[in-house]
C-alpha cells in the first residue's frame, strides 16, 4: 500500500466519522471534550480531585458515542474518563434550536 493510497484511505474513514456524527447528534444531549477523544453523551458527572498541588478529573459519561475511527463500536454505554488536563463540557442546544450541520464540501446527499 503507497502513502498516497493510505492517505486516501484515511480521509474517506475520517468523512464516514463525520457522517457518522452529523447523523447521531441529535440523540445526544452534551459534548465532552478532552485532551485525548471527543465524546457525545446524554448524562456527564465531573467529579474534580485534588493530591497536594496536583487536580485531575474524573469524568462519567453515560450513554455516549466516541469519535475513534479506529473502534469498532463507537456506541458505549459508560465510560470513565480522568484527565490531567483540559476538559470541556458543552449543554447541547435542543434539536429544534439548531441549524443542520452543514455537509462536508464535496459531500452528495
Amino acid at each position: 500500500m503507497s502513502v498516497e493510497d493510505l492517505e486516501k484511505y484515511e480521509a474517506e474513514m475520517e468523512l464516514q466519522l463525520y457522517k457518522e456524527y452529523r447523523d447521531v447528534l441529535p440523540m445526544f444531549k452534551f459534548v465532552v471534550e478532552t485532551e485525548r477523544r471527543f465524546y457525545l453523551a446524554n448524562e456527564v458527572k465531573v467529579d474534580t480531585r485534588h493530591l497536594g498541588a496536583k487536580v485531575w478529573f474524573e469524568v462519567e459519561l453515560h450513554d455516549a458515542w466516541v469519535w475513534d475511527m479506529h473502534r469498532p463500536a463507537r456506541f458505549v454505554s459508560d465510560v470513565k474518563v480522568v484527565t490531567f488536563r483540559d476538559l470541556n463540557v458543552e449543554e447541547l442546544a435542543q434539536v429544534s434550536e439548531r441549524d443542520l450541520l452543514p455537509d462536508p464540501p464535496g459531500l452528495e446527499r
